[in-house]
């Protein structure tokens, strides 16, 4: 073995520096194959120091704490057996809020803000985000449109502990209700509705990254032969959930798909009675999320 992976398998018995500690992090991740494994490592060690980045840049020859060093070394072998680092230290940025994740919930991708930006578009007055996991869509329309009521829901009572605990930090628990089930009860319809449910196929599941397979909730990724059972399932009362504006504007239903995915569920969306059906790409240029019309 080499020093430098001995040092990252060992930050516990040696403190050592700044610099020592990063490369034989990176070493010893890089070796096990983990994409990104510099940037993983600096920010498992800004969490252990409590120091930001700057300061972490600006002193590489400084010596660790010893107990940083030793929550170092455990959270780089967290990482070494390919837990997301989200998990490892706590937290998600998800546009400009800071978010709670554990393994009860996905832990928030880029590609979700796609549907934070549709209803900073359109500025709807109620919005109902369906499958909310961490809360991450219904907090952010919640935090950039004041006068818009929110409603989320999922069917796990862990994944809406999350939500709930980033709701009452982030000084929100009294602009989205939360609610346990796929949809809310009674007559309440919206504007917008949004969801991010599962779509990923059985066929696709083996192929994943270790750190989706082992460590996300199956549950809240895993949708049948073709990875639109989920979608299916909900998208007629889905529909039967939105209204017209006070302006006469129909409502609108947005949903977050696989790639590959966008022409079959603009066909399912259309069989509810949408029109100006439409798709908009990630940033990799793939068709995330379908939008359309119900008038």
């Amino acid at each position: 073995m080499t020093r430098a992976a001995g040092t990252a398998g060992g930050a516990s018995r040696q403190a050592g520096s700044i610099r020592e500690a990063l490369t034989a992090a990176t070493d010893a991740l890089s070796a096990a194959g983990i994409e990104g494994p510099r940037l993983d490592a600096e920010i498992l060690l800004e969490h252990a120091t409590g120091w930001d980045r700057a300061r972490i840049a600006a002193n590489p020859e400084s010596g660790l704490p010893a107990g940083a060093a030793r929550q170092f070394g455990e959270s780089v072998r967290r990482r070494l057996r390919r837990e997301p680092v989200a998990y490892i230290v706590g937290t998600k940025w998800f546009r400009s809020l800071e978010l709670a994740v554990d393994p009860r919930v996905l832990i928030p991708r880029p590609e979700t803000e796609l549907l934070v930006e549709l209803a900073l578009e359109l500025r709807p007055r109620t919005v109902l985000d369906v499958g909310t996991g961490s809360g991450a869509i219904a907090l952010a329309i919640a935090d950039e449109l004041p006068g818009c009521e929110v409603t989320a829901t999922d069917t796990s009572t862990g994944a809406l502990e999350v939500a709930r605990a980033n709701a009452g930090r982030l000084g929100l628990t009294e602009r989205v209700r939360l609610v346990e089930g796929t949809l809310p009860s009674g007559s309440d319809d919206f504007d917008l509705v949004v969801a991010n449910l599962p779509y990923v196929s059985e066929a696709e599941w083996a192929g994943l990254m270790p750190e989706i397979v082992e460590w996300e909730p199956r549950e809240a990724l895993l949708a049948g032969p073709d990875g639109l059972d989920a979608i299916r399932s909900v998208l007629p009362e889905c529909a039967q959930r939105l209204r017209r504006s006070a302006a006469n504007e129909p409502g609108v239903l947005a949903l977050e798909v696989g790639e590959g995915q966008a022409g079959v569920v603009a066909t399912l969306l259309g069989e509810t009675g949408a029109r100006k059906i439409e798709s908009r790409r990630d940033l990799a240029g793939i068709p995330r999320v379908v939008v359309g019309e119900i008038a």
